[in-house]
């Protein structure tokens, strides 16, 4: 119950329900805060409890200062968490794993249960290793069951052991778009109140839910398990951007062409750590699809969230996808009575402003390595030539320090009509002849959140598949092509509108309803392909309707990876070639001999529209999402234990009791300085989570391949790291071996490789292994890194394999949000270099040995602003990025997991 120092509670009616709010209006100053901070409010009033959460907390709320650098810290209570299983299991591993360790410490294992509602959408395991055909979807989900059987099994066993918590079987959907087209309540009614529904989520893209009015954001696994356990988040309040939308997008231009352009801008503008908020007249004529589109980015401009307020469009969107009548007059009448309905003539106050005319949008794609490194369409084909040099031998420095660098190509590439040249033949087993060159698109995949839950770009894809097909046009026949929908929706409403076979006709197939290749799960190239590739060294590309292109990411064999629409992908495919104008070259030629150019063959927004208008109908969401979490026969015969506690499988490569409270003593032991570490890991800038936490397919001589085929796994059965996340062992060893990394201190090599300075002459070693004789000599590790350090994907693993190989602090140029907290949550110490300092500046090579000191100060109940760090005979002051009091705390304990863990003991 709230302590309501305001006098807030009340009590709203719709139709003949009646149910306890509490009413913004009752603070000072809320009417002209931002509809994001407005939530917030609201959060603080309905949780407010007098100690962690005080009437001060709701003061400085209500009385923000939009200019302020934030400095006040509040205590944010998430209504639900959504989880995804690659990120999710490893949470419900570390339930399962607290539960034994609250028996084994005299308490109730029982008690450790999610304390508000968690769901879990299985769509991150299934891979395209079939495609072309149609029965890819069926061979895919078959071959997903063989490799994920003991993970499905644990996960099913989540389902009956843990209050609170759901999960959605595999084939259903993507997690962000099951999430707004059935979980999100937009108003929650929880206990007899009506409040904002708020919600975090292990994976970054949570933020597509912005689109719909609801706040929240990724966060890692470890702040996950804390929210469900009822434990706040905490965060300053933040600056809140305020992006005004005028205008109209022309023909000619998608979501996906203007959430590119959004992205570039907010990028340059900067918005890291801050809220980014829609507004304005502009915002009405953006359909809900294209702001969960603009939603879904957020992480690629990296804001904390990109939010839309709730207006008519958020409730004819709930009341298409199959909400109750009910609930959409209760969103309705609860935004409107606490000022949450969006206003255009009521303009809030924010920290920054930033505008965008749609009109001005034009198609773009973006790449090759970076979702904000934007390019116009008419651009393309040139500014790929320039960028193919910093991929093969032509373009190459060798002397470069950058972590990932250009592969060394064969140093007999020519140079041909202004670009590097080395044809290729290729004989595939039918017989066909052809020659791949740098460029060619090997893969044209329909897949992400981001794409695939926006009808509008879907169903441009399919028409402009069909008008291709009736043209004659077909796919290049090196190119791999996939269909990935984010729901069985997107496959319904292609068949009602018969445009399905136009799709198969060009080998988009129906592959699996989940997150494919925009995360890896591209599944190999075929043989014949991969072989030329690698033998040519050739620089060729992905096209992909995806959020996420950074190097090694997609596919082993490809080096440039570029997103687009998933019009512009089917088109990519014709093409079979990113050294082609796609404004002023054909794509091939028709049944007459006649060329076709893009033009020809691009449907208007009118029949777009027609279409959508025709094929989608609330019957289709009412009906996929009738009885989301029964799955199919094969999920619901899967065997499981029973019980409070999970009966491990010592045989297990998949799933394994987390390591994490070993010996963990009832009080926290006191904090200590570092004293003689040794660099792990010496890198540049924009080092992303993709390179530190393990992901992708696990090779056979890599540490985590040894370990698998010393645990009996043949290597046809290793699986991707990705399903393999419950299983620490598993895990260590592929944290810091992406492909594409340098490690500066063990020059000539990408990899997972660094010096081994426990060895005389120090010689180059797996991180792993060099991370097991530091340990066993008690060393600790370090850290140093550029800027940015940790941008992408809210993985854990980046983290608590961090954390695991032994390394106590890192020191970096600058931080992304959640990989900074999630160190902090394993207990690691994130260091910023001073202003204007880098560890090259400073002179620092990696093969020093580190003192830190200062560290102790946190024992004292404070957060030292810097701490000393002597390297030989040269010091710095490094900056503490530990951010606020509750960061510290979890500091103290050695990690929030820990934290949370002796909190309920002493509730107990």
């Amino acid at each position: 119950m709230s302590a309501n120092s305001f006098g807030s509670r009340d009590t709203l009616r719709v139709g003949d329900a009646a149910y306890e709010i509490y009413r913004l209006d009752a603070v000072e100053g809320s009417k002209r805060l931002p509809y994001s901070l407005k939530v917030l409010l609201e959060n603080l009033l309905r949780t407010e409890d007098g100690a962690n959460i005080t009437a001060d907390h709701i003061r400085a709320l209500g009385g923000w200062d939009p200019t302020a650098t934030p400095s006040v810290e509040i205590q944010f209570t998430p209504a639900r968490v959504i989880m995804q299983d690659f990120t999710g299991v490893p949470c419900v591993v570390d339930l399962a794993t607290m539960r034994e360790a609250v028996r084994d410490l005299g308490g109730d294992p029982a008690k450790i249960n999610p304390l508000a509602p968690a769901e879990m959408v299985i769509d991150h395991s299934v891979i395209v290793d079939f495609f072309g055909g149609s029965d890819s979807f069926r061979r895919n989900v078959e071959r997903e069951y063989e490799r994920n059987r003991e993970r499905y099994q644990f996960l099913r066993w989540g389902q009956t052991a843990f209050d609170e918590f759901k999960v959605v079987p595999p084939g259903t959907g993507i997690v962000h778009q099951v999430n707004i087209e059935h979980l999100a309540r937009v108003v929650m009614i929880r206990d007899g109140k009506a409040y904002p529904d708020t919600c975090v989520g292990t994976d970054s893209h949570t933020t597509m839910e912005n689109g719909i009015g609801v706040l929240g954001w990724g966060v890692g696994g470890i702040e996950a398990e804390a929210a469900m356990l009822g434990q706040p988040i905490s965060m300053l309040i933040p600056r809140v951007v305020g992006f005004k939308l005028t205008g109209k997008l022309p023909a000619g231009a998608t979501a996906t062409d203007l959430v590119l352009t959004i992205t570039e801008m907010l990028r340059k503008h900067g918005v890291v750590g801050k809220f980014v908020e829609f507004f304005g007249e502009g915002v009405s004529s953006v359909p809900l699809a294209n702001r969960a589109t603009i939603g879904n980015m957020s992480p690629e401009f990296g804001s904390t969230c990109a939010i839309f307020p709730i207006d008519g469009e958020t409730t004819a969107y709930l009341r298409l996808t199959g909400r109750s009548e009910e609930q959409v007059e209760l969103v309705e009448a609860y935004a409107k009575a606490q000022g949450l309905w969006h206003d255009p003539s009521q303009e809030p106050v924010y920290s920054e402003y930033i505008e965008l005319d749609l009109a001005t949008v034009v198609p773009s794609i973006a790449g090759p390595k970076r979702p904000q490194d934007r390019i116009e369409l008419a651009a393309a084909k040139e500014t790929w030539r320039h960028d193919v040099r910093n991929y093969v031998v032509d373009g190459v420095d060798e002397a470069s320090e950058e972590s990932f660098p250009a592969s060394d190509a064969p140093a007999s590439n020519s140079t041909a009509n202004g670009r590097p040249h080395r044809p290729t033949p290729v004989t595939l087993a039918d017989g066909t002849k052809f020659e791949i060159d740098h460029g060619a698109v090997v893969i044209a995949a329909i897949t992400s959140c981001t794409n695939t839950s926006n009808p509008y770009v879907m169903i441009g894809a399919a028409l402009l598949a069909k008008n291709a097909v009736d043209k004659g046009l077909t796919r290049k026949p090196w190119v791999k092509t996939s269909l990935a929908p984010g729901s069985q929706v997107v496959t319904g409403y292609f068949e009602r509108s018969g445009l399905q076979p136009y799709l198969d006709k060009l080998g988009f197939n129906l592959v699996g309803y989940g997150c494919t290749t925009c995360i890896g799960n591209s599944g190999p190239l075929p043989t014949e392909i991969s072989e030329a590739v690698q033998h040519g060294d050739l620089a060729v590309t992905a096209v992909l309707s995806g959020n996420r292109n950074f190097e090694g990411r997609i596919n082993p064999d490809v080096k440039m990876n570029y997103l687009a629409s998933p019009p512009l992908v089917v088109a990519y495919a014709l093409a079979g070639t990113m050294d082609l104008d796609l404004n002023n070259e054909p794509l091939g030629t028709d049944t007459d001999g006649k060329p076709v150019f893009l033009k020809d063959i691009w449907p208007s927004p009118e029949e777009v529209s027609e279409v959508v208008n025709s094929s989608i109908g609330q019957d289709m969401f009412k009906r996929d999402y009738a009885d989301v979490f029964k799955g199919d026969d094969t999920w619901r015969s899967l065997p499981i234990p029973t019980g409070d506690t999970f009966e491990w499988d010592p045989a297990s490569t998949y799933v394994r009791k987390a390591p994490y409270f070993d010996g963990m003593p009832h009080e926290p032991s006191p904090v200590t300085d570092i004293a003689g570490a040794r660099v792990l890991a010496k890198l540049g800038d924009s080092v992303t989570t993709d390179h530190i936490s393990p992901a992708g397919a696990i090779k056979a001589d890599s540490p985590a391949g040894r370990y698998l085929r010393e645990n009996g796994v043949e290597v046809k059965d290793f699986n991707s790291y990705g399903s393999r996340r419950g299983n620490h062992e598993v895990m260590i060893r592929g944290t810091f071996a992406n492909i594409r990394l340098r490690n500066q201190i063990a020059p000539g090599t990408e990899g997972g490789f660094t010096r081994d300075f426990t060895v005389a002459d120090s010689p180059v070693s797996s991180i792993y292994d060099a991370s097991v004789n530091y340990q066993a000599q008690g060393t600790p590790l370090v850290v140093l890194a550029g800027k940015e350090y940790g941008s992408g994907s809210s993985r854990d693993w980046a983290a608590k394999g961090t954390a695991l190989l032994g390394v106590r602090a890192v020191i970096a140029e600058s931080y992304e949000r959640i990989h900074r907290s999630n160190l902090i949550g394993m207990g690691v110490l994130p260091l910023q270099f001073p202003d204007g300092e880098t560890a090259d500046s400073l002179g620092l090579t990696g093969e020093e040995t580190f003192d830190i000191s200062g560290v102790e100060e946190l024992n004292k109940g404070v957060i030292p602003g810097t701490v000393t760090v002597t390297v030989g005979d040269k010091t710095f002051q490094a900056v503490v990025r530990i951010d606020t009091p509750g960061e510290a705390d979890y500091y103290r304990h050695g990690g929030i997991m820990q934290y949370v863990l002796r909190s309920l003991l002493a509730k107990s």
